[in-house]
């Protein structure tokens, strides 16, 4: 029974660290083509900018100290940005990458021109990650960012930041 047990536990931790790996080697295929911009901000630098955010607001500003606590939460951003490349055909390439059963998909849009999904993965009632895929004829976004944090948290996300895709996430909750 024993051997049973851990050769599921094996198993669980292969799979989740599998998927990391799929989003690591989309992330590391492109990040050396000169058409995409690329962005990684460690789990040391979002702790530092949080505790920056939480220590320089006076007591009388809640939405920074909010945005102080929700970004000491986060544990790390990877973003991969192409211009003038086959945005569609890579949003695709992005999704077929993914294991679709780790994540919940939270918002997919597509028309014409533009596709784009946010999805998160969850873990005991936290968000773990939020991926988003956004692809157009001659552009690509994937952005993913890890920590451990609540649906209220994406919400003051999606109003306090710029960060790709949170205009769309923002005017789609509204709607």
């Amino acid at each position: 029974m024993k051997r049973y047990i851990w050769l599921m536990l094996w198993a669980v931790c292969f799979q989740i660290q599998a998927q990391d790996d799929a989003i690591e080697k989309f992330y590391s295929k492109y990040m050396e083509d000169d058409r995409f911009s690329r962005v990684y901000i460690s789990p040391k630098m979002m702790q530092m900018a949080g505790g920056f955010l939480k220590s320089a607001t006076e007591d009388s500003d809640q939405d920074a100290q909010k945005l102080g606590e929700l970004v000491s939460k986060i544990r790390g951003i990877r973003i991969l940005n192409g211009e003038k490349v086959r945005g569609n055909q890579m949003f695709e390439e992005a999704i077929q990458t993914l294991n679709k059963n780790r994540y919940e998909e939270l918002m997919d849009i597509k028309d014409k021109s533009q596709s784009l999904k946010f999805m998160v993965r969850e873990e005991n009632g936290k968000i773990r990650e939020l991926l988003m895929v956004s692809g157009t004829e001659n552009d690509f976004t994937l952005l993913s960012m890890t920590g451990t944090f609540t649906y209220e948290d994406l919400h003051l996300l999606s109003e306090k930041t710029n960060l790709p895709g949170m205009n769309e996430y923002r005017s789609n909750k509204t709607n």
